[in-house]
């Protein structure tokens, strides 16, 4: 994989899967353009990614405000890949127990966070004839989780979007894609490699970040072009539960 002159904007880029993927593409010789609601793990982000000699810029955005991510987007111009990672996900609570103001704020994160991104860098794609957006869905959006349903839904629905929107610009060279990770390591740990022991998926483990990463990077290069509107789960052989 090789993104020497593409530009790639990553929401949610702080911790995590979102972290994870900006090393990767930065390996592999991206521009990065970075987007957390957090300022402070941005740039301690940003620092550790000099090492691979690539631009990279850090934009602090709650991408659930229309407004400030137009306004973001305005100043990164445009983009080649976006990967719509920012998300809420943290939960254990039963749909009884869920307060509505809960399912509101799960909503306008996980749901129009990805809508908001995606119309602000989807003209710039079309204009040039090329793209490449990826969602992070999850298992809980194919297989719901109970004590998690409005977070299930919220994936449900960007699973649902990223195959209705792909087939809108299939033949404009964009492609759209979602990876739906099973358990994952847990994003306090700065080893992107780190997996610990987990009874969910028949491999027995969590997948690492690296792992998520890779998989993204790849639906994000020319290798994937004949690839859109799949929803694509890494779940180390899931246990349906």
């Amino acid at each position: 994989m090789n993104f020497e002159g593409k530009t790639v904007c990553i929401t949610g880029a702080a911790t995590g899967i979102g972290r994870g993927c900006a090393i990767v593409f930065a390996q592999h010789g991206a521009r990065l353009k970075l987007i957390d609601i957090n300022t402070e793990k941005l740039e301690s982000v940003k620092e550790e990614l000099t090492e691979y000699g690539v631009d990279v810029e850090i934009f602090t955005c709650d991408v659930s405000d229309e407004a400030k991510v137009n306004a973001v987007a305005e100043k990164i111009g445009h983009v080649d890949v976006l990967v719509n990672n920012a998300a809420l996900w943290r939960c254990w609570q039963s749909f009884m127990e869920t307060p509505v103001s809960e399912w509101k704020q799960f909503m306008d994160i996980n749901v129009m966070g990805v809508v908001y991104m995606t119309r602000a860098f989807l003209p710039g794609m079309l204009e040039k004839e090329y793209g490449r957006i990826i969602n992070v869905g999850s298992v809980a959006g194919v297989y719901g989780n109970a004590n998690m349903v409005h977070y299930s839904t919220t994936k449900g629905a960007l699973i649902a979007m990223t195959k209705a929107l792909a087939k809108e610009v299939a033949d404009k060279g964009i492609t759209v894609n979602c990876v739906s990770p099973g358990s994952v390591s847990p994003a306090e740990n700065p080893d992107i490699d780190y997996t610990e022991p987990s009874i969910l998926s028949f491999m027995n483990r969590t997948g690492s970040d690296r792992e998520n990463a890779n998989l993204i990077c790849f639906l994000a290069s020319d290798e994937a072009s004949y690839i859109s509107a799949q929803n694509i789960q890494i779940d180390g052989c899931r246990k349906k539960q």
